[in-house]
């Protein structure tokens, strides 16, 4: 014989999330089970609507194997909330029509407050191939800055991050005066290794932190309000699948253009 009790708070939580019936009666807190009933349960259909992300990404470049997009300041590229670069990409591109198809995945990451151009998978053995790329570092990007103080033409950075060898290499562009940092400049960048925050951790070590870099700028000097003046401009690598030689470009922003004329 089968026998039950339920106490009125474990009822009452149950009947929150699912049906139950006693004898074909309606369970409630102040059903009891003496034993030897027929207990049904019903699992209800959730109907409560999923919130929906809405936001407009900027697709540089697509087909069915990958994607390339304009990933906008302000906004994770990935990670547990709700509003992430990695969750509007579905509702911005265009379904593949190969048979491994996925949800398109961020290849790479781009920090909180950076700008500019991320690369996308958009099936299973693409993702593959291009985090092989990425290893391989069979990939150049390309990255302008806004940085502070004065600077030597170009430059080799071998600052070790975190314990490991890292190399960034920068070229000096424009300078301009500023009654505030004395001298700002728009420095084009290349990392030829791929260190957390290298780009960021490079230039604060000789001297010439990012314009707007809260974690690695220098008190006096941080921007606040502004954003930080670091934009991924370009990405070259050869398709993995078609074997086209690609390079795309992401446009410098606005602010950088307004504050060196001549870039």
């Amino acid at each position: 014989m089968f026998t039950a009790a339920f106490t009125k708070s474990a009822l009452k939580k149950a009947l929150k999330k699912q049906f139950i019936t006693v004898n074909d009666v309606v369970a409630t807190s102040a059903t009891y089970i003496y034993g030897g009933e027929h207990i049904q349960l019903t699992i209800k259909e959730n109907t409560t609507p999923k919130r929906t992300l809405i936001f407009k990404l900027k697709v540089l470049f697509e087909d069915d194997y990958l994607a390339v997009i304009h990933k906008p300041a302000g906004i994770l590229v990935s990670g547990n909330c709700f509003k992430t670069v990695a969750a509007a990409l579905i509702q911005n591109l265009q379904k593949s029509t190969l048979s491994d198809r996925c949800t398109p995945q961020p290849i790479h990451r781009l920090d909180y407050a950076t700008t500019g151009i991320l690369l996308v998978g958009k099936t299973s053995s693409s993702i593959r191939a291009l985090n092989q790329v990425f290893k391989d570092r069979a990939i150049t990007k390309t990255y302008y800055a806004v940085t502070i103080g004065n600077m030597e033409t170009n430059g080799n950075i071998t600052t070790m991050i975190d314990g490991k060898p890292s190399h960034s290499k920068y070229t000096l562009c424009q300078s301009v005066a500023s009654k505030r940092f004395g001298t700002l400049n728009l420095v084009q960048l290349n990392p030829l290794t791929g260190r957390r925050h290298q780009l960021r951790k490079h230039l604060s070590s000789i001297g010439n932190p990012i314009l707007g870099d809260k974690d690695y700028g220098v008190e006096p000097l941080i921007l606040n309000g502004k954003g930080m003046y670091l934009h991924a401009f370009s990405l070259q690598f050869t398709h993995p699948f078609t074997k086209e030689a690609l390079y795309i470009i992401d446009d410098l922003p606005k602010r950088f253009k307004k504050m060196f004329k001549s870039c």
